[in-house]
């Protein structure tokens, strides 16, 4: 029987993986740490109650001594690390605290794995730490790391200390870097969710630039299960690169979202690039699928109709976040961005 730490388990992949182990390995025992800041929501849990066999501990990954006590009282053989700042146009406003959360917090956490002697400990990142890519090729394990966003380098940051942790100290360590993701509980602010959620109140739906950034889309379904592959067979010390291959424009996505919707492309408006934006993305994860014979099981063809139609059934979620704190922040992240166009632009 493993005991597992899992924090961020309250955010949007976090959420997705509890559910997955809870259902495939009943008889390991779980403790979910989050903070609940904004992205993460208690609500996501609800078929998860405290007791057996699943913990859920509201915390900071920075509090040492709170982490000291939990690895002793539960004995954590693996940890998964989703916890994480994780949004690049908070980033942008705000460095501070994603160095604060995504680095320190994770040095706090392999203190304490090393410390209380864990069997794993699994680093959840993100292809943003190798940069930006042209027309052709795909990030592969072998990438050099250049993060072009605070985000982005709080992530790597974070990476470096986990293989240096693997390195000079021998604790088992194993990395997982994933493209973009997108299914159910993801926070609205995201690109799927906000298009979703804005298209359904006939508002503007905000398109950075000309909308020809490309992304790697992974089922979040389909990430949760390699991540549950890498924690349980991966080789110790490794990076794997998990993607969906399913590259897209986001104009091509905020165009899917509407057609599903019976919502007119007049809706969109073209507004100024976020600074620094990555061009594209594109993951190779030829590792994943030779090592641990994992392969992506949803189409985008598949998966986007079906997540649309998860927010459309389940409004009363998101409506709850929309109508707080969530509110103001849309407002000043773009309220003060210059309109280039309507949807003519794209033509």
């Amino acid at each position: 029987m493993r005991s597992l730490l899992v924090t961020g388990g309250a955010g949007f992949i976090g959420t997705n993986f509890v559910y997955l182990w809870r259902r495939e390995h009943p008889e390991d025992r779980l403790v979910n740490l989050d903070l609940l800041t904004y992205a993460g929501n208690l609500e996501n849990l609800t078929e998860l109650p405290d007791g057996d066999g699943y913990t859920f501990v509201r915390g900071d990954i920075t509090d040492e001594a709170l982490l000291d006590r939990l690895f002793a009282e539960h004995r954590f053989t693996h940890v998964v690390n989703f916890a994480a700042e994780s949004h690049v146009d908070r980033s942008i406003t705000g460095p501070k605290i994603f160095v604060h959360t995504n680095i320190i917090g994770t040095q706090s956490l392999l203190d304490a794995a090393r410390k209380h002697g864990v069997e794993r400990f699994l680093q959840v990142s993100t292809d943003e730490v190798y940069g930006t890519l042209g027309k052709t090729g795909k990030f592969t394990e072998a990438t050099p790391l250049e993060p072009n966003s605070p985000y982005s380098s709080s992530k790597a940051g974070a990476d470096m200390l986990v293989r240096a942790y693997g390195h000079t100290f021998d604790l088992p360590v194993v990395t997982t870097r994933c493209s973009n993701n997108y299914g159910p509980y993801q926070f609205p602010e995201k690109l799927i969710p906000l298009m979703i959620t804005r298209a359904l109140a006939d508002e503007p739906l905000p398109v950075y630039g000309d909308g020809m950034q490309i992304r790697d889309w992974l089922h979040v379904s389909d990430h949760c299960r390699a991540i549950e592959q890498v924690l349980l067979r991966g080789r110790t010390g490794e990076v794997y690169n998990i993607g969906g291959n399913n590259e897209h424009p986001n104009i091509d996505i905020v165009q899917r979202v509407l057609s599903h919707l019976g919502k007119p492309d007049s809706l969109i408006r073209y507004v100024t690039d976020r600074p620094g934006h990555d061009r594209r993305y594109a993951i190779d994860a030829t590792r994943m699928k030779d090592e641990l014979g994992w392969e992506p099981a949803y189409t985008f063809e598949q998966g986007l109709p079906e997540t649309i139609d998860w927010y459309l059934a389940n409004r009363t979620w998101w409506e709850r976040i929309l109508s707080g704190a969530y509110s103001s922040y849309y407002a000043d992240q773009y309220g003060g961005r210059e309109v280039i166009s309507g949807a003519s632009a794209a033509n």
